[in-house]
């Protein structure tokens, strides 16, 4: 005879198989549904200056700081399994960034400059937005499951939320300095899946474009610089 906590196990194990096998279902639905994510980037202002990047900062050094415009179409990583999708764009730079020859492909060095993070409707009460922000979204998303417009991204002469900063204290002048689009999907069950780049996998295609011409960071911005800017 079977005690009464033997059966209660037995039971329990049963769900927990079927739930997982449930979950297994739909984290695999997600092949189903295209991927075809494209961007474009392009950087609008560079600027190195010398002083304290952050508040933080125990001494002066040289940073930089990128604008640049992104016109992005991440609609089709939105689905129903989709709970988030954070965007985020990074500045890449090879060798010590001062060898004109060094290769794209190897690329040693990478920092954010800038992310966000878009949320599906089911989804809004979890971001970190406040009363105003989330209304917003949730008229914008009434009576929608899947709001696909969110991944459209338009933006234009963007200022960076992170600095740029090398262990070396030194950045100016440097060379190949280029910037990458990056998404990843979070679902609601599933894996955590990142921007493909090197080739497609079933219906999910790689990322178009995304990425922006190199360029060469200009030396250190003096005060008298800054003066005359202002003026």
């Amino acid at each position: 005879m079977y005690t009464s906590i033997v059966r209660l196990q037995n039971t329990f194990g049963f769900f927990t198989t079927v739930a997982f096998l449930i979950a297994g279902l739909i984290a695999a639905t997600d092949l189903l549904a295209p991927r075809t994510p494209s961007g474009f980037l392009k950087t609008t202002n560079l600027q190195v200056v010398k002083g304290r990047p952050h508040y933080y900062s125990t001494k002066k050094e040289e940073y930089a700081s990128i604008k640049f415009n992104l016109e992005a179409d991440l609609s089709s990583l939105f689905t129903w399994n989709t709970k988030q999708v954070f965007v985020y764009v990074t500045a890449e730079w090879g060798g010590d960034g001062h060898d004109a020859t060094t290769s794209a492909a190897n690329v040693t060095n990478q920092a954010v400059i800038w992310d966000s993070i878009i949320t599906a409707p089911s989804s809004d009460h979890l971001g970190n937005y406040g009363p105003a922000t989330l209304k917003k979204l949730r008229k914008s998303a009434a009576g929608k499951s899947i709001d696909a417009s969110r991944g459209i991204l338009s933006l234009k002469n963007q200022r960076p939320k992170y600095q740029i900063t090398h262990p070396s204290g030194k950045i100016a002048e440097t060379n190949n300095v280029r910037l990458r689009l990056h998404y990843n999907v979070q679902p609601w069950v599933g894996f955590l899946t990142w921007n493909q780049y090197s080739r497609d996998f079933g219906l999910w295609k790689t990322l178009s474009g995304g990425v922006s011409a190199s360029r060469t960071l200009p030396p250190v911005k003096k005060a008298d610089d800054k003066k005359k800017s202002a003026s």
